[in-house]
């Protein structure tokens, strides 16, 4: 069963994501329910609170931290991994409960410092939008002096995660990270973990067309998605959306002298599967230390609810402890 209740697109595109077109051309989204942060030390599992990250950008982030680090010892800190939600770009925040089972998981499981960056959204704002408030995100965790990053988050040991959408911006943010880290110190990136990451291109691949009326992201919905989130006259061919056409040697040369692994997760039911692994073999050429984990079966952005949020933890768990133990 899928996490997200399929819409029939041919229907109507704008209430497959959940907005609707105003006369003036603009969107409004559809309001939907909210899950507060908690800091109630009675929570078994974990405590969160906001940051802002800009004020003027109406950008924020909310801190998961386990429950457990509060009665550990002062001189233990957790690895951090900075996660941003999925939507296609232009819905979705961090407060929506679909994202609530992994972000618990992955806070209590490995354990970890999570902290899910709210960024712009398109049309309003299109990419780089995202991508620049990814950046923007980093440097203001790198300079918080929140008490809960201070005590219990380890910025040496930092990954940026994030699933679908949120894939993209970990990996178009994580290349703009790594011509900035010296700016970026103390906080340091060991690797990128893209969740069902969300890529597209003119080119049809055989799983898109495998998949062209898939229930989660047909084809339709794709193209409609980066219609809105791409810059004005930019097509599918642009880098911000088909990455073959941005690899840089030299940037991924740089990110292997800094020792940054990349993992990538995906599944076969996926209609993206066949750009995701064509990913991976593209940054294998160019001398990534890059990992493919591509399952059987599942669907576009399955992960978010248990228990599958739990299976995706762990595959993450075994890649940052390794990242951080190597």
């Amino acid at each position: 069963m899928s996490d997200i209740s399929p819409v029939d697109p041919n229907i109507d595109l704008y209430g497959f994501l959940g907005i609707i077109r105003c006369p003036d051309g603009t969107i409004r989204r559809l309001p939907g329910p909210a899950t507060p942060a908690s800091s109630d030390p009675r929570n078994p599992l974990h405590l969160s609170k906001d940051i802002s990250i800009n004020q003027h950008n109406g950008t924020w982030a909310r801190i998961y931290v386990p429950r457990e680090a509060f009665d550990s010892s002062p001189d233990t800190k957790l690895p951090v991994i900075v996660y941003f939600h999925g939507g296609g770009f232009i819905v979705g925040n961090v407060s929506t409960p679909l994202f609530d089972d992994l972000h618990t998981e992955l806070a209590i499981e490995i354990p970890a410092v999570i902290i899910s960056v709210d960024y712009r959204l398109a049309p309003e704002h299109r990419l780089p939008a995202a991508y620049n408030d990814c950046l923007e995100a980093l440097h203001t965790i790198k300079d918080s002096n929140d008490e809960w990053l201070e005590k219990y988050a380890d910025l040496s040991k930092c990954f940026l995660m994030g699933t679908s959408a949120g894939g993209n911006i970990a990996y178009h943010g994580g290349l703009l990270a790594a011509a900035c880290v010296d700016d970026l110190k103390p906080l340091e990136i060991k690797g990128l973990i893209l969740h069902h990451p969300f890529f597209g291109g003119t080119r049809r691949t055989d799983s898109e067309l495998r998949m062209a009326n898939d229930k989660v992201i047909p084809l339709c919905a794709t193209d409609f998605m980066w219609e809105l989130s791409l810059p004005i006259g930019a097509d599918r061919d642009h880098e911000f959306s088909n990455p073959m056409m941005g690899i840089n040697p030299q940037l991924f040369q740089l990110i292997k002298a800094l020792g940054w692994k990349i993992l990538v997760i995906g599944c076969a039911g996926d209609p993206l599967i066949d750009r995701q692994i064509e990913l991976v073999k593209k940054l294998e050429e160019n001398g990534a230390s890059v990992k493919g984990k591509f399952d059987e079966g599942g669907y576009h952005g399955y992960g978010y609810v248990n228990p599958t949020a739990k299976a995706i933890t762990m595959v993450v768990k075994e890649f940052v402890l390794s990242s951080i133990t190597c």
